[in-house]
């Protein structure tokens, strides 16, 4: 059995303080957002992610690829979305058993009047707090690390036979 091998103190603060500011950020971005356009943090970003598709839809399957989330989390989250008439879902024509989500022309209106409020949130919580090095170096490791587990989810997924 291999040994363990412990955090030394650098890993441990870059690991501790990844995951507490990623939660500090989203929180606090989160907050700025229901406050200003009642808007969760994470409607804001299906809608943002809808907005800058063609025609403002994308299938469910595009669509939790982007985000990143399991095709049941996005449905979940559609099915409140549409309740509030931001997104609404269409049958693909091509192929009836799939779906796609659509942003509504409300939603587009709501994502329109957040986005100014949304982008300074994440301006004062993140950007606006790093000078230029910083964020470019942030940045850098940011692409490190999504490169990094898109290849290993690539890699460790089930092949279809």
């Amino acid at each position: 059995m291999a040994e363990t091998r412990w955090l030394d103190d650098v890993e441990m603060r870059a690991w501790l303080g990844y995951v507490f500011t990623r939660d500090l950020i989203a929180a606090a971005v989160g907050r700025d957002s229901l406050r200003a356009s009642n808007l969760t943090y994470v409607e804001y970003t299906v809608l943002a992610r809808l907005a800058d598709a063609t025609d403002h839809r994308r299938s469910f399957a595009e669509l939790a690829a982007v985000l990143e989330w399991s095709q049941s989390r996005l449905s979940h989250q559609i099915t409140r979305m549409e309740k509030r008439g931001l997104v609404a879902r269409e049958s693909i024509p091509d192929d009836a058993r799939r779906t796609a989500a659509v942003l509504t022309e409300k939603g587009a209106q709501v994502l329109d009047s957040a986005a100014p409020a949304h982008v300074e949130s994440v301006r004062r919580h993140m950007v606006d707090v790093l000078d230029r090095r910083q964020l470019s170096a942030l940045a850098d490791i940011y692409d490190t690390l999504l490169a990094h587990h898109r290849r290993s989810e690539t890699r460790d997924a089930p092949s279809s036979r």
